[in-house]
């Protein structure tokens, strides 16, 4: 998956349960909420510190990813 569908895929998750939880809140308040879930969880992916050298092409797909959700 690329990193621009992965970044997507995040936000739409959290967009559909914050559509869910709202409590009148517009869309674009629920996708700025959204975005700002799927960029903490990126970077606990980025943070996690069992990465090793071998995984360090994952690092580069996160922030690739984590790149992507603040364009989005």
């Amino acid at each position: 998956m690329t990193p621009k569908d992965k970044a997507k895929e995040l936000v739409d998750k959290t967009y559909d349960t914050m559509l869910i939880l709202r409590d009148g809140w517009n869309s674009d308040e629920c996708n700025a909420v959204a975005k700002e879930c799927a960029l903490i969880a990126v970077d606990e992916i980025i943070n996690n510190d069992g990465f090793t050298m071998f995984d360090m092409y994952l690092t580069e797909y996160w922030q690739q990813v984590k790149q992507e959700i603040q364009n989005l």
